[in-house]
């Protein structure tokens, strides 16, 4: 693989937030490629400080998709900074997401306003249509040296989930983080059900699978020179 190989697949990562196919299977050997990627990924002072829980049990993945994941107003409304509402407005950005991809409730003025009230739902589904879901795990009592709120702890986790999403994606596996397994009260019950020890944090949660309808989007980033400076900082 050259570079040119190694960039178009960092390109066509992308994350597969449709439906998924619930009787295609992951490979035992294509699961087993995706989280030895984790273990090369690079880790502050090679702590190497996470904990992966795969599960593929599908009795389990059904009983997961039945607990409840809350939505804050707080966190629709701080959206709305990252939304465009047309695809030349987010060509023209180059970051965010199309509003088309919120649920029609986070549209409303209300949401807008902030007045949108904290809501319940089901995982549903986005669980128990997985071939698995990887939990990772972290100790948030082992910092990094000379990190204060593990900055590097954190940023190593971002490593390693990187490793395994760019081996996902060069095998054909569909990859989706759901941020919502790391919130409590959700957290709590998934802990209970899996017997992970109380202080271990569910930072997210990674579905894994096929996806079960083409589920490709506009997909926008900055050029280079939107960021980068030489020399001296240039805004």
């Amino acid at each position: 693989m050259n570079e040119k190989d190694v960039l178009q697949l960092m390109k066509e990562r992308r994350s597969s937030r449709g439906r998924f196919d619930e009787k295609r299977s992951v490979d035992p050997a294509v699961l087993k490629n995706i989280l030895e990627a984790a273990t090369w990924a690079p880790t502050a002072h090679n702590m190497q400080n996470f904990e992966i829980v795969v599960v593929d049990d599908r009795s389990i993945l059904q009983e997961l998709s039945e607990l409840e994941s809350t939505v804050s107003s707080v966190f629709v409304q701080e959206n709305y900074r990252q939304l465009s509402f047309s695809e030349d407005e987010l060509k023209k950005k180059k970051t965010g997401i199309l509003a088309s991809q919120f649920p029609s409730v986070w549209l409303t003025p209300e949401a807008q306003q902030g007045k949108l009230k904290d809501s319940s739902s089901g995982l549903g589904g986005m669980v128990s249509k997985a071939s698995a879901l990887l939990l990772i795990l972290y100790d948030p009592n082992r910092r990094a040296p000379a990190s204060e709120g593990d900055f590097l702890g954190v940023m190593s986790l971002g490593f390693m989930i990187e490793n395994m999403w760019l081996m996902a994606a060069a095998q054909g596996v569909s990859f989706h983080i759901i941020s919502a397994f790391g919130n409590e009260p959700l957290s709590g019950k998934v802990k209970e059900r899996l017997g992970i020890p109380s202080s271990l944090d569910i930072v997210l949660g990674c579905r894994i699978g096929y996806s079960a309808a083409d589920d490709r989007r506009l997909r926008v980033r900055r050029d280079t020179e939107d960021f980068v400076s030489f020399n001296r900082y240039e805004d």
